[in-house]
């Protein structure tokens, strides 16, 4: 005995969807099996009388009738992750039906718990995020979380505070307006805008966090997923995006540098110490061509800088690449947070503006000395302060950048005024006083001053 569905007599929607005749495809009551495309009027669902065959034609059908069609969800979530997107509503579907008194608890297949496990052992902590809105109120939200548990059991409680902060988000909008069609002055439907895009990006912001370990780490976790509440630490770092739009003024260069430097061989012996304590025994003087370095500044709220500045130094390297970067916490990778302030004779108009935290700075060390072959040493002007892609320090990633200085010789300087001094000298400036990545300097042994 089979049943049928009817596509076509779901009304009532106010954003200007045209109902028309559908394609109807038989599927199944596994997870995935069933689909619904509004673009292309096809509805896949299974045709079974039983319950669960009944409560999978009804959520595809409540896809019908909330969610939006293409096009109208374009220009509202740019920070949001089609990922978060799609679990979101499918959260919001299921809160609806569950309202209207459909079992949703039969919306699951049995592959839940083994499914978790395995995100679990992978460490993928923003899959496990995203995957627990698509099983909340399916019945099988206990045995996601027993998977979890059994490879990750410090996730248990991060998953459950975005759980609660989801529920409270679509019982503070109500039914109403989760179920609404009605468009704003964007052109977007209200019940998607005010429950699945806010639903979506809280849980971008859980995912994109580190799973919270302890009391206080769950606590501040729990506050950011608030509205208004500071992002939780990522630990780790953003990507680096240059801003490629910035104009620049075209100067003359300088030749490049002759500058003398330790060597095997020559006429001069000019470092006759290098003897006793080079075991390469580099002391005679031989002059090398210099390009002037590379210099890295960070531009965070702290560290901010002007024009003038960076005319001083090109004064003292007037060949000197000049790069300075912040990144804006929490950004998904739309706002550039690194930018060229001179390089190859051209130096930018003007300035740009920090973003207020630190984010790339491991990146932008690694980009230097990617650069840095042949274009003399890399000077870094920073407080010593790394932070992760949310402003948050890490006692790893502040490790990182020590044994990227250490390993290639960074020099680091407070000010940019000291970074003219800091090309011309022949060795690494000692890091003293430099925050958290002077203490993991110190700590390293065999750090070289």
């Amino acid at each position: 005995m089979s049943a049928a569905a009817f596509p076509e007599l779901v009304t009532g929607r106010m954003d200007g969807f045209e109902q028309g005749p559908w394609t109807l495809r038989p599927g199944t009551t596994s997870r995935g099996g069933a689909s619904c495309n509004l673009t292309e009027r096809i509805l896949e669902v299974p045709l079974g009388a039983d319950a669960t065959s009944r409560v999978v034609r009804a959520h595809e059908l409540m896809h019908i009738r909330v969610s939006p069609h293409q096009g109208a969800r374009s220009t509202h979530c740019d920070e949001v992750s089609a990922r978060a997107l799609e679990c979101a509503e499918e959260f919001r579907v299921n809160t609806l039906l569950a309202d209207l008194g459909f079992a949703t608890t039969l919306l699951r297949d049995g592959t839940e718990k083994s499914g978790a496990r395995r995100l679990a052992e992978e460490g993928d902590w923003r899959e496990a995020v995203c995957f627990l809105l698509a099983v909340v109120t399916t019945g099988a939200e206990r045995d996601y979380l027993a998977g979890i548990r059994s490879a990750q059991p410090t996730w248990v409680a991060g998953l459950r505070a975005v759980k609660k902060r989801a529920v409270k988000i679509m019982v503070e909008i109500g039914v109403d307006v989760v179920a609404s069609t009605e468009l704003d002055a964007d052109g977007v439907p209200l019940g998607y805008l005010r429950g699945t895009v806010a639903v979506a990006k809280m849980i971008d912001l859980a995912s994109r966090a580190m799973a919270p370990v302890g009391p206080e780490a769950l606590r501040q976790f729990r506050r950011s997923l608030e509205p208004g509440g500071r992002r939780a630490p990522s630990g780790h770092f953003a990507s680096l995006v240059f801003d490629e739009s910035l104009a620049g003024a075209h100067r003359p260069r300088s030749a490049s540098l002759r500058r003398p430097a330790a060597s095997v061989s020559g006429t001069v012996l000019r470092y006759p110490g290098r003897l006793l304590t080079d075991h390469q025994f580099r002391a005679f003087g031989a002059k090398k061509w210099s390009h002037g370095g590379i210099v890295v500044i960070d531009q965070s709220g702290s560290m901010d800088i002007g024009l003038d500045d960076v005319a001083k130094l090109l004064r003292c390297a007037p060949d000197a690449d000049i790069v300075g970067y912040s990144h804006r916490p929490g950004d998904l990778g739309s706002t550039p947070n690194a930018w060229m302030l001179a390089s190859r004779g051209t130096v930018v108009r003007g300035a740009p503006v920090g973003n207020v935290g630190n984010g790339v700075d491991g990146p932008v060390l690694r980009w230097a000395v990617a650069r840095s072959s042949a274009r003399g040493p890399i000077v870094w002007v920073t407080d010593g302060q790394v932070t992760d892609s949310n402003d948050h320090p890490n006692e790893f990633l502040s490790e990182e950048c020590a044994i990227l200085v250490r390993k290639y010789r960074i020099r680091m300087v407070r000010d940019l005024g000291d970074a003219g001094r800091a090309l011309r000298c022949h060795r690494p400036l000692v890091p003293l006083n430099f925050g958290r990545v002077g203490r993991k300097l110190l700590e390293i042994r065999g750090f070289s001053t």
